[in-house]
């Protein structure tokens, strides 16, 4: 039995890794917004395919009268999101 709840805790760093990655997409995209990066640059189209998915349902969720405050908000969410979302599974799969 050892073996297979030593699988478990890879499969739950795994989990866990990967809703970080997730909210690390989502911080690049909310810093490349704020701070104006060139929306015609290959890195920032490439980062945007991903981050715009990931962040789901959470983009316009707010209108504080402020952009740069509602993207960070609305993305910001998405990347808390995803790290609670990812831990929880991690420690459902680690049990």
């Amino acid at each position: 039995m050892p073996y297979v709840a030593r699988n478990e805790v890879h499969a739950a760093r795994i989990i866990s890794g990967v809703g970080a990655l997730f909210a690390l997409i989502e911080g690049v995209y909310i810093l490349m917004l704020v701070l104006n990066a060139d929306q015609s640059n290959k890195f920032f189209v490439f980062i945007k395919g991903l981050a715009e998915p990931l962040a789901l349902f959470f983009p316009g969720l707010f209108h504080t009268g402020s952009v740069d405050f509602d993207i960070i908000l609305d993305y910001g969410l998405a990347a808390i999101f995803w790290l609670i979302v990812s831990g929880f599974v991690a420690r459902v799969v680690a049990r």
